[in-house]
């Protein structure tokens, strides 16, 4: 239907509905002429009269009744859809799904998730836990959260956090039978629990240097995993040194479960940004956006 026949449409409605021109011109905005010629050309398209007009009087034809009768009720609930849409913008709901690296979603989403169920009641997130590289567009999701240098292109970003701190760690009980490593060159005696991505099957290079003096060793590790779950595990457990974001493993250093190693070589790794297609949104997506906004950065 193009726009002519729909305006054409609705304004014969309304004019049987206030059965007169002139109250039905002011619900349109429009002038009393103006709406007469939009009725006189909705009748010459459908070669039928539509209305019978007296000066004092104006009722449908039969043709008039018959059109009324089947497109009446679609306006109504047109009518009604957009009140529907234009009240998610003050009280959203809906589902915001989410794409996000471990660490993110231990260090950066999870302790923010019981404010935004307080505030937002009726908005279901849906939260896929992936560390792999995911075109969010392509797989479903609305917004996604990496690290700066693994953003995807023509992305808006948000920062969420600042570069993270890095940490070498392992539990006391590893360091019970061997010394403790001086230098990241030490670490080729010792058992070092790698990071492995998934998509391309790259162990993670542990960010380690200082003023001064660059680090560039490659090993893989007695152990690589693409879960930094199974890798705290282990390392908890005794079974090797880890890389690991320090904001990820801050409790565990508290509380003596882990100890940190080198940290004059520990460097910082790029925070990270919440990203979305488009400002196009729905009002659910968007609430999430601002809230991450305003409790972040």
């Amino acid at each position: 239907m193009r726009g002519s026949e729909y305006t054409e449409l609705m304004s014969l409605v309304e004019v049987v509905r206030q059965r007169s021109f002139r109250k039905a011109a002011r619900q349109l905005g429009l002038t009393p002429s103006a709406l007469s010629h939009t009725i006189r050309a909705l009748e010459q398209r459908m070669q039928v009269r539509l209305l019978n007009r007296t000066t004092r009087s104006l009722s449908p034809t039969e043709a008039g009744s018959l059109l009324l009768e089947r497109i009446a009720p679609a306006f109504d609930e047109i009518a009604a859809a957009v009140a529907s849409a234009r009240r998610l913008q003050d009280h959203p709901t809906g589902v915001v799904r989410l794409n996000v690296p471990g660490v993110a979603a231990h260090v950066v989403l999870a302790p923010l998730l019981p404010l935004f169920a307080r505030a937002y009641p009726d908005i279901r997130l849906e939260v896929t836990i992936e560390d792999g590289l995911v075109d969010i567009v392509e797989s479903g999701f609305d917004a996604g959260i990496r690290p700066g240098q693994r953003l995807q292109r023509d992305m808006i970003a948000l920062r969420l956090t600042p570069d993270l701190r890095t940490a070498v760690v392992c539990a006391p009980a590893y360091l019970q039978a061997r010394a403790a490593p001086k230098t990241p060159h030490d670490l080729a005696a010792h058992a070092c629990l790698m990071y492995r991505w998934k998509e391309s099957g790259r162990v993670y290079p542990w960010p380690l240097g200082r003023t001064g003096e660059a680090v560039d060793i490659q090993f893989d590790g007695t152990m690589s995993s693409n879960d930094l779950g199974m890798i705290m595990a282990t390392c908890l457990a005794g079974g090797g040194i880890a890389c690991l974001a320090r904001e990820l493993v801050a409790p565990y250093l508290a509380s003596g479960q882990l100890v940190s190693l080198l940290e004059d070589w520990c460097q910082s790794s790029p925070g990270f940004f919440l990203y979305y297609p488009s400002r196009q949104t729905s009002a659910a997506v968007r609430a999430f956006i601002d809230f991450m906004k305003a409790h972040t950065g």
